[in-house]
């Protein structure tokens, strides 16, 4: 009896256990000893296996039952355990891990203790080691006030890339200010989308444009470009013909880097229609095909071959290029959107992998009709200046993923924008009227000047707008009359004639706007052009999204420590952003303000570190 017994209590028991019931856990990360949210923080429930990771918040939602147990790891942390009970939010802090000298190079403009290789660092505020010096970016020199009376026209190609943002956001939240030519400012501008009309007359692009006051200098004015992309119903899009080019290296391996790819992809995956195609070309230390060009009917196909990537090896990153072009070539669809989605670090140290053989290699490609997309994952040996230099000249876009809402951003949120084109070669030239204009300066878009006669070359490249795309440029314009420190002067000339140069008529118009373009099928580029009026609003009347755009741009001179910021202030472009925030759905325009909030500790805190360290 007492056997039957004993056997009864163990069933029931089994059978408690085995009704539990899954409910959503939620809570939120943060960095233990400054509370910053952590996003991209993998949490696995232990026993289910079921893996999700913190939005840009640190916020996470999870299924799992009473008695199941939480991981949460993230790379250069201790992986925290947290038992499920009768809670329903769960809240973790998280503490960063003590890193050895040979295992990490470490650059930071935080103060340090170093004792010897192969002991513990001691970081006095930073919430882990980051930016190690593999980390590469393109170099260059901010543009500088020009007169209209020596150069009068201004050049450059449409850039719709927002990788620098996510990037500096990495930075930022993992409590590091980030390297200075990390900062592209017009990639920080545009990786908001704004509030603009798309265009209804059959064009696939209008143009804006708006005058007002500088916030950082009352007696400058700033003059906003805005390009507006028709928008499509994801019904009437294109057939497309997708190549993903996933980089499966040694140099992919952590959760922040593959596995990161591999959910990334998947979200891409849910969004493929029956009619769109996919083929997956994986390379390390040579490059091969993992999947056939597949239906997008075929989902659970496809993402099965995604799940069975695993990272190991040296990185043939040209051989893997070359490959992912001919399986595109192969399965090309005419009159469809056929492209390329690179998923890497851009570590190629295999075959050809120079920036200029790079360079070489994707112009002669992309005379096919293939489009490349780049998507730059991890941290520590991100190559940058190469994953740029392939979106640019390869006819496509490049995004930084960070974390799994960045993914979402750009796979799901911006499918349209990410994938499909709707003009390429996109150029814009403005002719100011030295009449208004004693000096002009373009914020950003240094790596995409052009000559003046590139304007009218259609052999040039410009850049490329996908659906519902916006592009924003900003000037810079010393008003004549104004007398400002950050105009330079020369002596008069001796051997030229010194007559008083003409200017200008004064008919009230500041500036000429054109902007070229192509047809995605088309060789041939169109025509638009706009005046802009010299009378100037305060800037706290101009557009919301004005208001927030000039806001961003603040913000990126300042953590460039940029000479031209000359009153920029972190309070006052956060109090602007904040009365500019407007309609925001997804939380990006609260994110930055939350950055620049963070970014300013940052910088008051260096202040003082380096004043009492004298």
């Amino acid at each position: 009896m007492n056997k039957i017994w004993i056997l009864m209590v163990f069933l029931l028991t089994l059978g408690g256990k085995g009704m539990a019931q899954e409910r959503l856990i939620s809570g939120k990360i943060t960095e233990s000893t400054n509370g910053t949210p952590l996003a991209g923080v993998a949490v696995q429930v232990q026993q289910t296996k079921a893996t999700t990771n913190s939005d840009q918040n640190g916020e996470y939602q999870i299924k799992a039952s009473e008695g199941d147990v939480l991981v949460f790891t993230y790379l250069g942390y201790k992986a925290v355990n947290k038992t499920v009970k009768k809670q329903q939010r769960i809240d973790v802090r998280m503490q960063p891990e003590a890193m050895l000298l040979d295992e990490v190079a470490v650059r930071s403009p935080h103060k340090m203790e170093v004792m010897a290789a192969g002991v513990t660092l001691s970081r006095s505020r930073v919430a882990m080691p980051r930016q190690p010096i593999s980390e590469s970016y393109k170099g260059f020199d901010e543009n500088g006030f020009i007169s209209p009376l020596k150069e009068a026209l201004s050049t450059f190609a449409a850039d719709v890339d927002g990788a620098s943002y996510s990037n500096v956001r990495r930075m930022i939240n993992a409590g590091e200010m980030p390297p200075k030519d990390a900062v592209r400012v017009e990639e920080m501008i545009n990786y908001f989308q704004y509030n603009l009309a798309p265009p209804t007359n059959g064009d696939p692009v209008k143009i804006y444009t708006e005058l007002a006051t500088s916030p950082w200098n009352k007696a400058h004015q700033l003059m906003r470009i805005a390009l507006k992309a028709k928008d499509i119903p994801k019904a009437n899009l294109p057939a497309s013909n997708l190549v993903f080019l996933i980089d499966v290296s040694g140099s992919m391996f952590g959760h922040n880097r593959l596995p990161l790819v591999k959910s990334s992809l998947k979200l891409l995956v849910d969004q493929l229609r029956d009619e769109d195609r996919v083929a997956i070309v994986t390379y390390a230390g040579s490059a091969g095909v993992k999947l056939e060009s597949t239906k997008g009917s075929q989902k659970m196909k496809i993402k099965e071959a995604i799940d069975e990537l695993e990272a190991g090896g040296s990185t043939a990153g040209g051989a893997g290029i070359k490959k992912a072009y001919q399986i595109a070539k192969q399965n090309f669809i005419k009159g469809g959107n056929n492209r390329i989605i690179l998923a890497s670090d851009g570590d190629f140290n295999v075959g050809a992998s120079s920036d200029e053989a790079m360079e070489d290699l994707i112009s002669k490609e992309r005379e096919s009709g293939v489009h490349l997309t780049v998507l730059g994952y991890g941290m520590g040996n991100l190559k940058d200046s190469k994953m740029e230099l392939l979106a640019n000249k390869g006819h496509g876009n490049y995004a930084y993923i960070d974390n799994i809402s960045e993914a979402r951003k750009a796979m799901v949120t911006e499918f349209g924008g990410t994938l499909f084109t709707v003009a390429k070669d996109v150029k814009i030239q403005v002719e100011f009227n030295p009449a208004y204009v004693q000096a002009y300066r373009l914020v950003g878009y240094e790596n995409r000047l052009l000559e003046a006669e590139d304007f009218n070359n259609d052999a040039k490249l410009g850049g490329d707008m996908g659906v519902g795309h916006t592009v924003t440029a900003i000037y810079e314009i010393v008003p004549v009359g104004v007398k400002s420190g950050v105009v330079g002067t020369v002596d008069p000339l001796k051997y030229q004639q010194n007559d008083k140069v003409p200017v200008g008529a004064k008919n009230g118009e500041l500036a000429t706007v054109k902007f070229r373009y192509k047809d995605p099928e088309s060789d041939k580029s169109k025509l638009q052009q706009t005046v802009v009026g010299n009378q100037a609003k305060s800037i706290d009347v101009a557009s919301e999204d004005f208001r927030f755009a000039t806001a961003v741009a603040e913000f990126g001179m300042l953590i460039r420590n940029s000479e031209y910021k000359q009153d920029a202030n972190f309070d006052r472009l956060v109090a602007r952003a904040k009365r500019a925030k407007g309609t925001d759905d997804e939380g990006y325009r609260a994110e930055f303000i939350r950055m620049a909030e963070n970014a300013s500790s940052l910088v008051k805190t260096d202040s003082f570190d380096k004043e009492n360290s004298k």
